[in-house]
């Protein structure tokens, strides 16, 4: 696995092999630690590749919905820290819902066993309160996969590429491209299906050619791919051609004019493989009356189908719709089969913020300053969660494979919507869902024009234009206008104070957090550290208790700073010793806070290590002297780009930097 990874390959796991939690291993007379502990290993085998210096790992663990440990799996990443380097999907079967739609027992088990029976709603509420909650875990319905594949008659299906876009069986591999819409989109409002025709041949041409220049990481892989000779070609810039052609995404149109194009591009990429067939012969484990009963084939124009049976085909596979996050930046056109994220938004580099315009939304507005935007000018944002699903669906009913694509929902989207858009994205014929509720993680997606004028709406501030064209908002109080503000001046600090330092296991890693406090016994500063110097969380906690202790010197109550601390939500909050829930890193400070002025000289209810211990400090630096374990914050998710420090993106089922190209999915 990590030798493909360092090659800059991503890999699928599907981990319903491996026994359940405290299973009986019959050869060491002992217990199985259970199926989500090895994908903790895959996981921590991931982040070496990107320590390594290497392409990033990129990683898909799944687990079949009958597996006795399929409940812990859905809610691993609900604990902070927890399989962090791979995206998780269960497996879902034409069986388990057709029990949600019954509301039927369920089983789950392994080898035979049953471990336990459960009703098939309370897990399908399980997997999609997740997703409502977090956007993990993703669904594939694997068993469709499976049932539709081309090549049904001598490949088991059982996993997915790290994005969910190809299915694939043990050792599979396919080598995608894309094909850019938007030269396509001719001036006069109508497609150019001449051109268009002619480079879907020649690139599906170039990818089969590339099958055998390809060299395999090993040769498992290799045996695999030459007997199927699988290719993944797909699209970028749908959105954009559809921008030129002044059709809204989503809409009927949109969903009339998707469905001619992508059934055009099939039936392209077919007669060019049977071409190829012609020319070099066909896939090794071609049978031509098994192939033909495929449920995709059965659905081909009846002179392709007839031509495959005479020729046959030079590929068992043809069609995918990757995500295209680079690949489409580089070309400049919108990612794969996805809306535009957004029309106008702030990237910051070292010159500043400034406002950066989708280049087609640019050319309309100089050219019409005064006019409404059109309809067709819509973002992922602005389309409901049905109509990314109805898109999704078209596209898929011309896609042998399966498709990368996120379901934006907006903040207020419920658990119960969710259930509703999972079961019609199924009837729709989908393959897979990715769903994403705008800020259900701790991703700091690009902030719209929109928002930024919203701002200035719902408060006193304004939006001040700067050199180079870039903005920045500055807030102002109305009584800072109309009678001034007394300025504040905070207490110097002594040379040396007394506090109590705090070892806090939290969900983020080990969490130090020293209180000094002044003379009269009130705290006067906090100090935290968590992991390496340097990293996201460190920067974090460090901010947090700059403030607060500046609040406190200037003779703000410390309940105050407790009160504005307490109850700050993280992407997945943890149970520590206790049970007490911890929130976040703010949170976590607020309640060693509490503890300290309650004068409780206990160990806390926080998972701390051992009784707070009395230390003396000097004025600038706060020692320890066990080193902390690299957490998380030093590897894991964080709401900004790890090579550039930009905003990420959700889209395509992966997490994306416009400003640097870099992505989690490779």
């Amino acid at each position: 696995m990590v030798e493909i990874m360092a090659r800059g390959g991503g890999v699928g796991v599907n981990l319903s092999t491996l026994r359940p939690r405290g299973a009986h291993v019959k050869g060491v007379n002992g217990k199985a630690s259970g199926a989500v502990s090895f994908g903790s290993l895959y996981s921590y085998a991931t982040g070496l590749v990107i320590q390594g210096g290497s392409r990033r790992g990129a990683l898909m663990l799944m687990l079949d919905d009958d597996h006795p440990d399929v409940e812990e799996f859905i809610t691993v990443k609900r604990t902070m820290g927890q399989v962090t380097n791979a995206n998780l999907s269960v497996c879902i079967s034409d069986a388990f819902m057709q029990a949600v739609k019954e509301d039927a027992d369920w089983d789950l088990k392994w080898g035979g066993k049953v471990y336990k029976t459960i009703k098939a709603r309370d897990l399908w509420d399980l997997i999609t309160e997740s997703a409502h909650l977090s956007g993990e875990p993703g669904c594939v319905f694997m068993e469709r996969c499976q049932k539709q594949s081309n090549t049904w008659y001598f490949e088991h299906i059982n996993c997915v590429n790290p994005c969910g876009e190809q299915p694939l069986p043990g050792w599979g591999v396919c080598n995608l491209g894309s094909v850019n819409l938007v030269p396509f989109a001719k001036e006069d409002q109508t497609v150019d299906y001449e051109n268009l025709g002619k480079t879907i041949r020649y690139a599906t041409r170039l990818m089969d050619n590339v099958i055998d220049a390809t060299p395999y990481a090993f040769e498992e892989n290799r045996t695999a791919q030459l007997n199927v000779r699988r290719v993944g070609l797909g699209t970028m810039g749908l959105a954009d051609f559809l921008i030129k052609l002044k059709v809204r995404y989503g809409s009927d149109e949109a969903i009339a004019l998707t469905e001619e194009v992508y059934q055009f591009i099939q039936n392209e990429t077919y007669k060019a493989s049977i071409e190829i067939a012609k020319e070099k012969g066909v896939f090794p484990d071609f049978d031509a009356e098994k192939f033909s009963q495929g449920y995709h084939i059965k659905k081909l124009p009846h002179d392709i189908q007839e031509d495959i049976h005479r020729y046959g085909i030079r590929n068992g596979v043809l069609q995918t719709q990757a995500p295209t996050g680079t690949t489409s930046m580089l070309a400049g056109v919108s990612s794969g089969i996805e809306p535009v994220f957004d029309f106008a938004f702030k990237r910051t580099d070292r010159l500043g913020e400034h406002l950066i315009y989708h280049p087609l939304y640019k050319e309309w507005k100089d050219n019409h300053p005064e006019e409404k935007d059109p309809d067709y000018f819509v973002n992922a944002k602005q389309l409901t969660p049905l109509e990314h699903v109805k898109m999704q669906a078209v596209a898929q009913k011309y896609t042998d494979a399966s498709i990368s694509k996120t379901v934006n929902a907006p903040e207020n989207h419920t658990h119960e919507d969710v259930k509703e858009l999972y079961i019609k994205a199924y009837d729709l014929g989908c393959k897979g869902v990715t769903y994403y509720r705008e800020n259900s993680r701790d991703i700091s997606v690009l902030e719209s024009l929109d928002s930024v004028k919203k701002k200035d709406k719902k408060s006193t501030g304004k939006l001040v234009q700067e050199q180079s064209g870039s903005y920045e908002y500055k807030s102002i109080d109305k009584r800072e206008v109309e009678q001034g503000v007394q300025e504040v001046v905070p207490r110097d600090r002594p040379e040396v104070m007394q506090g109590k330092t705090y070892k806090v296991n939290t969900s983020y890693g080990k969490l130090f957090v020293t209180v000094n406090d002044s003379d009269d016994g009130k705290p006067f500063e906090v100090f935290a550290t968590i992991g390496k110097a340097g990293g996201f969380f460190a920067a974090k906690s460090e901010a947090i208790c700059r403030l607060a202790s500046l609040a406190l010197r200037a003779g703000v109550s410390v309940d105050e700073v407790i009160k504005q601390l307490k109850g700050i939500r993280g992407p997945m909050p943890s149970f520590n010793g206790g049970g007490i829930k911890i929130l976040s890193l703010a949170d976590a400070i607020a309640h060693i806070l509490e503890r300290h002025i309650s004068g409780n000289q206990a160990q806390l209810d926080l998972g701390i290590a051992s009784k707070a211990e009395q230390v003396n400090h000097e004025p600038v630096a706060v020692s320890n002297s066990e080193q902390i374990k690299q957490s998380i914050a030093d590897n894991g998710y964080a709401p900004e780009c790890p090579t550039c420090g930009g905003v990420l993106e959700m889209g395509e089922g992966c997490m994306l930097c416009r400003g640097c190209g870099f992505s989690r999915c490779g």
